[in-house]
C-alpha cells in the first residue's frame, strides 16, 4: 500500500474508533447505570435498543440520497452529529436524558460506518480489500485495547459520564484533521439525470445477489449481538470476575484482535473470501458455547476464553464486510452500504431486545438464561454461513485514486 492508502486507512480507523468507543463503552458501564438510574437488565436493553432503531431510521433514510453527495461531506457531517451526542450522553443525569442521547448518537453512528465501508470500496480494489478492511478494523481493536479499559477506569475512579465526554473530546480533536487530510470521494457520482433516489431499492429487488449479501449480513450481525451485550454482567455475576478485571479482558481481546484482523485480511485476499469466513465463523462458535455456559471459574481462564472471542469473532467480519462491498456498482455502495446498516441495526435491536426479554436476574444475584442466547447466536450463524456462500463478488474495481 502507498503512504496515501495507508493515512486514509489510519484515519478512517481513527474516526472508527470513536464511533465503536462510543457504542461499546455501554455494554461494560450497565452496572454503574443500574447504579445510578436503577435500570434492569430489561431497561438497559432499551438504550441498547433506542440506539440501534434511530440508526436504522437514519441509515434508511440516508439510502435513498447518500450517493449524490461526496462521501467525505457526509462522513464529516455524521462524524459532527456523533460527537454532539456522545457529549450529550455524559451531560444526561437521568434514563429519560440519557436515553435521548443514545437516540441522537444512534442517528449518526449508523452513517460513519456505513460510509467508511463504502470509501475503502471505493478506494481499494477486491484483491486488495481484504487488507484494508482488516486495517480499517483496527479501530474495533484500539477501542478493546486502550479506550474500553481506559474508560472504565476513570469511570471507577470518577463517575460514568466522564468517558463519554472524553470520547466527545477527542472527536472534536480529530473532526478538523478529517476534514483537511480526507481527499474528496466523488468518483461514483452519476448525472444529475441518473440520480433516481430508489436505484439502490430497485437494484437490491432485482439482483438476488445483492439479496444474499443483506442477508448475510444481518445474520452475522444477529449472531455477534445476541450475546454481546451481556458478557460483562455475566462474567461478574456468574464467574467470579470482578469488575475491576473487566479492562484486562478488553485489553487482551483486542490486543490480539489488533494484530488478527490485518493478518486474516492478508489470508482473505490470497486464500479466498469465502474460504476464510467459513473457517472464522465455525472456529468462533467454540468461545460463544464456552462465554454463554461458563460457570466459577480461575480468572485466567475467562481470559483465554474471552480473547478467544474477540479474534474469532472480529476475524470472521472481515472477509464478510470484503464481500459485501463486492456486490454493488460504485454509483449505489454508498446508498447500499447505508441500506445493509439499516437491515444490520434492525438485527442488533431486536436481538438486544429479545436478549432483555430472556435473560432475568435470580434470587442470588446472576443472570439466567444467557445460554439460550448462546445457543441462539450459535443457529443464526450456521444459517449465515450458508447464505454467505450464495453471495458472488462482481463489482471489484476502484472508483477514486487515492
Amino acid at each position: 500500500m502507498t503512504r496515501k492508502e495507508i493515512t486514509l486507512l489510519i484515519l478512517l480507523a481513527s474516526i472508527n474508533f470513536t464511533n465503536i468507543m462510543d457504542f461499546m463503552i455501554m455494554m461494560p458501564l450497565q452496572e454503574f447505570l443500574e447504579k445510578s438510574f436503577f435500570v434492569s437488565p430489561r431497561g438497559f436493553g432499551f438504550l441498547v435498543s433506542a440506539y440501534a432503531f434511530s440508526a436504522f431510521a437514519a441509515s434508511m433514510t440516508a439510502s435513498f440520497i447518500v450517493d449524490r453527495f461526496d462521501r467525505k461531506k457526509v462522513l464529516l457531517l455524521a462524524f459532527f452529529g456523533l460527537i454532539v451526542g456522545t457529549i450529550a450522553c455524559g451531560l444526561a443525569n437521568s434514563y429519560a436524558m440519557l436515553m435521548i442521547a443514545r437516540i441522537i448518537a444512534g442517528l449518526f453512528g449508523g452513517l460513519i460506518s456505513a460510509q467508511a465501508l463504502a470509501i475503502v470500496a471505493d478506494a481499494f480494489p477486491y484483491q486488495k480489500r481484504g487488507r484494508a478492511m482488516g486495517l480499517l478494523m483496527s479501530g474495533f481493536s484500539a477501542a478493546t485495547i486502550a479506550g474500553v479499559p481506559i474508560a472504565l477506569f476513570v469511570a471507577t475512579k470518577t463517575n460514568w459520564q466522564i468517558p463519554f465526554i472524553g470520547i466527545g473530546i477527542l472527536g472534536i480533536l480529530l473532526l478538523p484533521i478529517a476534514f483537511f487530510v480526507l481527499p474528496k470521494m466523488q468518483g461514483h457520482i452519476k448525472s444529475i439525470g441518473e440520480r433516481n433516489p430508489f436505484l439502490v431499492y430497485q437494484s437490491v429487488w432485482n439482483d438476488r445477489n445483492q439479496q444474499f449479501a443483506l442477508l448475510m449480513m444481518l445474520t452475522l450481525i444477529c449472531a455477534h449481538f445476541s450475546t454481546i451485550p451481556f458478557i460483562a454482567p455475566y462474567l461478574t455475576k456468574n464467574t467470579g470476575f470482578l469488575q475491576t478485571q473487566l479492562p484486562l479482558m478488553y485489553f487482551f481481546g483486542g490486543m490480539m484482535s489488533l494484530f488478527t484482523s490485518p493478518l486474516i485480511g492478508k489470508m482473505a485476499d490470497r486464500f479466498g473470501k469465502h474460504k476464510i469466513f467459513t473457517i472464522f465463523l465455525l472456529l468462533a462458535i467454540i468461545p460463544v458455547f464456552l462465554i454463554t455456559n461458563l460457570p466459577h471459574v480461575p480468572f485466567y481462564y475467562v481470559l483465554i476464553v474471552t480473547t478467544l472471542f474477540f479474534i474469532l469473532a472480529s476475524g470472521r467480519m472481515v472477509p464478510a464486510q470484503a464481500l459485501l462491498t463486492s456486490v454493488v456498482p460504485p454509483n449505489m455502495r454508498g446508498g447500499f452500504m447505508n441500506l445493509n446498516a439499516s437491515l444490520q441495526q434492525i438485527g442488533l435491536g431486536l436481538t438486544s431486545f429479545i436478549g432483555g426479554l430472556i435473560i432475568t436476574i435470580s434470587p442470588s444475584g446472576e443472570l439466567q438464561h444467557y445460554n439460550i442466547l448462546g445457543y441462539m447466536s450459535i443457529t443464526v450463524s450456521l444459517i449465515c454461513l450458508a447464505v454467505a456462500w450464495q453471495v458472488k463478488a462482481v463489482q471489484i474495481t476502484q472508483t477514486d485514486k487515492i
